[in-house]
């Protein structure tokens, strides 16, 4: 952020201070254990096909294009997303 200051909120804050006082500490056990569990999340190992619509189709390509993604990755996420229930109909 060259030119700009980031303004924090209160929350921010306050984890800044708690992180800057040294209250923050890692374990080296748990980090293990997270990078384990990220791994076994995001692994690709089998592969699917099936048909949509051109219409749905192009419009993949268009939020994934957006988010800057390739269309098969946001397809992934919002399949993931819909299956362990974090993704909620606005």
């Amino acid at each position: 952020m060259a030119d700009k200051e980031y303004k924090l909120d209160p929350e921010e804050k306050e984890i800044l201070n708690t992180f800057n006082r040294g209250e923050w500490v890692s374990k080296e056990e748990d980090l293990d254990k997270y990078k384990e569990a990220a791994k076994q999340t995001f692994a690709k190992t089998h592969r699917i096909n099936f048909r949509v619509s051109e219409k749905d189709f192009r419009d993949i390509q268009i939020h994934a294009r957006e988010e800057g993604l390739p269309y098969q990755t946001l397809v992934s996420s919002v399949l993931h997303k819909y299956l362990s229930g974090k993704l909620k109909e606005s």
